[in-house]
């Protein structure tokens, strides 16, 4: 994966069913996974990657899909999100790969931005 900064670079689907939705990609289009525990896996394989996150039989909450946005500086990116108008939803916290936020943008619609 290339990190290009203020690029889309990651996007998070809603998960019910762990197993069923490995296969149902995999079958459909050959996407592979990650496992990173009971309730995250990474795909690779669809020209962007991502990830399902959600626990096994746990009802999708908002926001549903969750496009996250890569910076390289991610101290920098928080303020400008902030300065802009943004409203910081989760902190920034760390995560195996790096460290991330979600923010509300002025729509309410939920994003990320991380970075390594």
């Amino acid at each position: 994966m290339s990190n290009k900064n203020n690029s889309i670079n990651y996007i998070e689907l809603p998960m019910l069913k762990n197993t069923e939705t490995k296969t149902f990609y995999n079958t459909v289009f050959g996407w592979k996974f990650t496992d990173w525990g009971p309730d995250y896996i990474s795909f690779s394989g669809a020209n962007i990657d991502g990830g399902f996150n959600g626990m096994d039989g746990v009802t999708a909450n908002t926001p549903g899909v969750l496009i996250v946005l890569y910076a390289d500086n991610l101290d920098e990116k928080l303020n400008d999100v902030t300065k802009a108008g943004g409203e910081i939803i989760k902190p920034i916290y760390e995560f195996p790969g790096g460290k991330r936020f979600h923010f509300r943008d002025p729509n309410g619609n939920e994003l990320a931005i991380w970075s390594e």
